[in-house]
C-alpha cells in the first residue's frame, strides 16, 4: 500500500515522493509521486492535552485515558502528553497513578508522559487554575509528584521564590521545564533558560505582557534561538498577527499544541476542566467569568488553522509534528524513514486532514 503523496515531510524538510507501506512500516521512501497533490508527514505530536472527547484527563481512569487517545489517533495523533492542571495533591497524586497504568494501547495514540502544568504558579496568571490549589515552588511537594507517575514535562513560573531551585532538580532528572503562568520578567525568564528551561507554555498567554521596554517571557523567548514557544492557534487565544508574527521570530522553533479540553472533537456545551466547570460556545471554552479555559482544538485544525493565516503548509506540519517531538527527546516521532511505524498523516495544501494511518492500518472516518 502507498500513501499516495507526492511528498512528505522528514524530520522538517520537504522531500518529494510517495511513502510504501508493509507490515505496519514504512517499507519505501522517495517513490514516484502520486500526483495527488497531497503532502505526507508522521502523525502529530501534541504536548498540552487536559482533555478530549468527553474525556477529562483530570478525572480519568486507565480505560478513559485509553478511549481519549484512540479518539486523538483518529485527528492524526500519534503522540501526546497528558497535562493536569493545578488541582488538590490527592487528585494530582491519583491522577498521576491512574496514568501510570495506561501502558502502550495498538488502537490509540502514544502517551510520552505527563505535562504537570502547576501547581507552581503567579497568583496574577493564573488564568483558570484553581487559586485555592496553587502552590509556591516547594521541593517536597514536587518530588511526591514526580514519584506517583511518568512525569516528563513541568510548566512553572519561575519568578517565584524558590523556583530556580525546582528548575535545577527537573533539569538534571532530564524533565522539561516550561515557562508558564507567570509575571516574569525578561530578566528573570532568561535566568530560567539559562538553568536550562526550554520552552513557553501557550506563548502569550497567562504572562506578563510584551511591551517596547519590558518585554517580559514571551520577548525574552523570541529572542533567543534555543527555545520552543507553544502556540494555541484556535482562532480565540491569539491574533491572526500575532501567529504571524511568532512564526516568523521563532522559524524553526514553533510548537502547535491544543490545549484542549473534554470538549475537543464533540463541540459547544458544558463540560468540566479538572475542578472548573467550563462552557463551550463558537469553539471557545471559557469560565462562567469569561475567562480563556483551554481550548476545543484539534491538531489538524491547528495546522489548517495556520495555514489560513499564511504560514506555508511545511512549517505548519513541522510545528505539528518535528519541533514538538524533538522538544521532548522523540525526534524519531518525526522521520519519514523505512522502517519507522507506519503512523502517517495526508494533508491537502490547505493543511486539511485527507488520510490517517496507524501501524498501517487506515481510518475509514478521519476526523479534525
Amino acid at each position: 500500500m502507498r500513501l499516495g503523496v507526492d511528498a512528505v515531510v522528514d524530520a522538517g524538510v520537504l522531500r518529494p515522493g510517495d511513502v510504501e507501506i508493509a507490515d505496519g512500516r514504512i517499507a519505501a521512501v522517495d517513490l514516484p509521486p502520486a500526483g495527488s497533490g497531497l503532502l505526507g508527514a508522521r502523525g502529530f505530536v501534541d504536548l498540552q492535552v487536559n482533555g478530549f472527547a468527553g474525556v477529562d484527563v483530570l478525572a480519568a481512569d486507565a480505560d478513559g485515558l485509553r478511549e481519549a487517545g484512540r479518539a486523538m489517533a483518529a485527528t492524526g495523533v500519534q503522540a501526546w502528553q497528558p497535562t493536569l492542571i493545578t488541582s488538590a495533591e490527592p487528585d494530582t497524586l491519583r491522577a498521576l497513578r491512574a496514568l501510570a497504568t495506561v501502558g502502550e494501547d495498538p488502537g490509540g495514540a502514544r502517551i510520552l508522559g505527563v505535562h504537570l502544568e502547576g501547581p507552581f504558579l503567579a497568583p496574577e496568571r493564573l488564568g483558570t487554575h484553581p487559586a485555592e490549589h496553587r502552590r509556591e515552588p516547594d521541593r517536597a511537594l514536587l518530588l511526591r509528584l514526580l514519584a506517583a507517575g511518568p512525569v516528563t514535562y513541568v510548566t512553572l513560573a519561575p519568578e517565584r521564590p524558590g523556583a530556580m531551585a525546582l528548575v535545577d532538580l527537573l533539569v538534571a532528572r532530564g524533565i522539561v521545564v516550561s515557562l508558564g503562568h507567570s509575571a516574569a520578567d525578561a530578566a528573570q525568564a532568561h535566568a530560567a533558560f539559562d538553568r536550562g528551561a526550554r520552552t513557553v507554555t501557550h506563548l502569550f498567554n497567562a504572562m506578563t505582557a510584551f511591551t517596547p521596554r519590558a518585554p517580559g517571557i514571551a520577548g525574552a523567548a523570541l529572542s533567543r534561538d534555543d527555545v520552543v514557544v507553544q502556540l494555541i492557534v484556535d482562532g480565540h487565544h491569539l491574533a491572526p498577527e500575532t501567529v504571524r508574527l511568532a512564526f516568523a521570530a521563532a522559524r524553526g522553533r514553533v510548537a502547535l499544541v491544543t490545549d484542549a479540553v473534554a470538549a475537543a472533537a464533540l463541540g459547544d456545551g458544558d463540560y468540566r476542566l479538572g475542578d472548573v466547570e467550563v462552557h463551550v460556545a463558537e469553539g471557545a471554552v471559557r469560565r462562567g467569568d469569561g475567562t480563556l479555559a483551554g481550548s476545543a482544538l484539534t491538531m489538524p485544525a491547528a495546522v489548517r488553522n495556520a495555514v489560513a493565516l499564511g504560514i506555508p503548509l511545511v512549517e505548519a506540519v513541522a510545528a505539528a509534528t518535528v519541533t514538538p517531538a524533538g522538544l521532548v527527546g522523540h525526534a524519531e516521532l518525526a522521520t519519514v524513514r523505512p522502517g519507522a511505524p507506519a503512523d502517517l498523516v495526508a494533508l491537502d495544501e490547505t493543511g486539511g486532514l485527507r488520510r490517517v494511518l496507524q501501524a498501517g492500518q487506515e481510518y475509514e472516518e478521519v476526523h479534525g
